[in-house]
């Protein structure tokens, strides 16, 4: 999906900055928390903390605040119990939007988020609204300039991947979920730099959207990406190069 990719893009280079302010510490936390919880403090023997750690390292975030992020999972030292939401709904346009959040109030964040859908022109919807649209998948975007095209389609090909594709100026590899771990180490030891790297929800089809839509729809997904409560959203929003840099550029 071209928004998916371009989107992705643009969070990228937005985390780095938003850790600076800690925004991303408090989101990476929740997640070390929550799969500490759920899979106990050892990252050798619970995938979900290892990559939230992975997660950690890639913001800089202090190794205290990953320990103490850790023991409160584990109940080693007292903390808020976060408790996981998914959310569907609508965006502008028709679009299906996906939210994963984590909160300590579910009331709270269920009366923001409707309101932050309804004033960008969407609406919070029941559960199965959207949900089957979109499908898992692990992700990656690779930049052009750092690799030749028949090199990193070899590599992901020996790896396992389901799809490599040109976008713009990223390759896009799909993998199935239990090929992602394979994959990423495929690439890692091939010293292969990586834009993204994650296991994602994909949609199987897309919204094209174009001008006022487009930027209210971005605007939508930045307003929920700022959001402490929310982890991911994933929408189905198509939004072309040309497009996407007139609204990012404030055109």
């Amino acid at each position: 999906m071209s928004g998916h990719s371009r989107w992705a893009g643009i969070k990228h280079k937005k985390a780095i900055i938003d850790s600076k302010k800690g925004k991303v510490f408090t989101r990476v936390a929740r997640e070390i928390t929550i799969a500490a919880r759920q899979g106990g403090g050892k990252p050798e023997a619970n995938p979900r903390l290892r990559k939230a750690i992975e997660d950690a390292r890639a913001v800089n975030m202090p190794q205290d605040n990953v320990k103490r992020a850790i023991q409160k999972g584990t109940g080693e030292i007292p903390g808020v119990v976060f408790e996981e939401m998914t959310y569907e709904g609508y965006g502008p346009g028709g679009v299906a939007v996906l939210i994963e959040a984590t909160t300590d109030n579910k009331n709270r964040t269920t009366s923001d988020l409707r309101h932050m859908l309804d004033e960008h022109g969407g609406n919070l919807a029941g559960s199965g609204s959207v949900a089957f649209i979109f499908e898992q998948k692990g992700f990656f975007s690779v930049p052009k300039a750092s690799i030749a095209e028949d090199k990193i389609t070899e590599l992901a090909i020996e790896a396992g991947a389901e799809d490599i594709k040109t976008e713009d100026d990223v390759y896009e590899i799909t993998t199935a979920p239990s090929d992602f771990e394979a994959v990423k180490a495929k690439l890692a030891e091939a010293k292969v730099q990586t834009e993204t790297a994650e296991l994602s929800l994909i949609p199987k089809n897309t919204v094209a959207l174009e001008g006022q839509q487009a930027k209210r729809c971005l605007d939508l997904m930045e307003a929920l990406e700022e959001y402490d409560d929310v982890k991911n959203v994933h929408a189905n929003f198509d939004i072309s190069k040309e497009t996407m840099e007139k609204v990012t550029s404030g055109q």
